[in-house]
């Protein structure tokens, strides 16, 4: 019988990448991220210490991954929802669906909610988040202004970027309460974000 072909070392790697996030995401999960500790993750993806930080420098580079990947995943569900939107009722509906699809993403994966809730931490964690509500601001702000071509782009742009970073504000809001509480706040941004976008 031939020997079992040996596996790229590409792949090889990718597969030990994804295997030390997966268990960084469990732990996180379970304990949050204060408590991740880069010996725990080695022992748990059944390589050596020196092993992982060859693919990771700290635990902050495994926290800004994790918080690339989910910005990454965000930014496309944002881009298709919001491009089929070509009148007022389908923006708003598109928009409307987007905050509460959002929201319950952070209430029902908890490693989300720690990142999203420590990236105020972390400077570079930050950038991303300023940088990835420019860039969501930008698809909204295409949205508004395909729906009101006539109104001011300028306008339309600072208005959309305000918009999202609120909507992120809101959400940090919204999970430091009660359930029932959250989604009021996370309603009343709704309603404001929607009048806003009514009448750029």
């Amino acid at each position: 019988m031939p020997a079992a072909r040996r596996q790229p070392a590409q792949q090889r790697s990718h597969e030990r990448l994804e295997r030390i996030l997966s268990v960084a995401k469990r732990l996180i999960a379970d304990n949050g991220s204060d408590a991740l500790r880069m010996s725990e993750i080695a022992a748990q993806a059944g390589i050596s210490i020196g092993s992982l930080y060859q693919y990771f420098p700290d635990k902050r580079a495994i926290l800004r991954t994790l918080a690339e990947q989910y910005t990454a995943e965000s930014r496309r569900c944002i881009e298709d929802a919001l491009a089929v939107a070509n009148d007022k009722a389908g923006l708003a509906q598109a928009f409307s669906s987007l905050v509460d699809q959002y929201y319950a993403m952070f209430l029902d994966k908890p490693v989300r909610r720690d990142i999203i809730a420590g990236m105020r931490a972390d400077k570079d964690l930050m950038a991303i988040e300023l940088a990835e509500s420019e860039a969501n601001g930008a698809v909204l702000a295409a949205a508004i202004q395909r729906v009101h071509p006539k109104a001011d782009a300028k306008r339309i742009r600072t208005l959309a970027f305000l918009i999202w970073q609120l909507g992120e504000e809101t959400m940090r809001l919204a999970l430091a309460h009660k359930r029932a509480q959250g989604a009021l706040l996370v309603e009343a941004y709704k309603r404001m974000s929607l009048r806003a976008i009514a009448e750029p």
